[in-house]
């Protein structure tokens, strides 16, 4: 079964999924064994690799030394085209629809085709809306675009309902890297109630409880990235 397949089947069975967030540029090689050891022992159930600047040998590397590792699927959250790695499982193939910079909504799709028709990943029309968090994130920085106020509730329910009519297979509302707040409980619910695809939440999730409650508000899969970095003993609270 595809790595789309497995998420849909999940959605439909409301089984809750996990993904832990690993920058390449921000990881420790040298501790990847018992890091990968947390990972198969937790509730994680996809592994994301990928960061705003990180250069292709790193995403290569990061994604050869995990292969082998774990048996859960690997999937590219690239920042940019330089982050494929035909090692990988899957690809979530981004449009930042929450922004206006063509750059980001197209071109670097356009430019990502001629590396994608050379591997086998799959690939998976992800439609990528930045929130407001409360401060300024890389992505912000790096596609020269500007989040949508974490108030307009309905401004994000449209545009993620016009990315499924797009024809995305998933939409993912991001609070960034490092957030001072997660995507609010509220725009969780009224996003979710007239969206049919599965939904991705990340970005300021720090403990347990915010997990669950992302659950509760309707998220299918959370992704978490900066408490792995910042806080070891969050493995404990997630272990089988």
């Amino acid at each position: 079964m595809s790595v789309y397949n497995d998420i849909l089947s999940a959605k439909a069975k409301q089984d809750k999924l996990l993904a832990i967030l690993i920058d390449p540029d921000k990881f420790n090689f040298k501790l990847i064994s018992q890091f990968t050891d947390n990972i198969n022992n937790s509730i994680i159930t996809h592994i994301f690799v990928g960061g705003s600047t990180v250069e292709v040998e790193v995403t290569q590397k990061l994604v050869k030394a995990l292969k082998p590792l774990t048996r859960l699927p690997i999937i590219l959250f690239p920042g940019d085209v330089t982050q494929i790695s035909q090692d990988a499982d899957a690809i979530l193939f981004l449009s930042l629809i929450s922004g206006r910079n063509p750059k980001y909504l197209i071109e670097k799709q356009i430019e990502a085709v001629s590396i994608l028709k050379h591997t086998n990943l799959e690939v998976i029309p992800t439609g990528y809306i930045l929130i407001e968090n409360g401060k300024e994130t890389a992505v912000q920085k790096v596609t020269n675009t500007l989040p949508i106020p974490s108030m307009l509730h309905s401004l994000v329910a449209d545009t993620a309902k016009a990315g499924e009519l797009l024809g995305k297979k998933l939409i993912y509302l991001e609070a960034g890297s490092g957030a001072l707040q997660p995507v609010p409980l509220a725009m969780i619910k009224f996003v979710k109630q007239d969206l049919k695809i599965p939904l991705i939440v990340g970005g300021g999730i720090r403990n347990k409880t915010q997990l669950q409650e992302a659950y509760k508000a309707g998220a299918d899969l959370v992704v978490i990235g900066t408490a792995f970095e910042q806080n070891q003993d969050f493995f404990e609270e997630l272990k089988l």
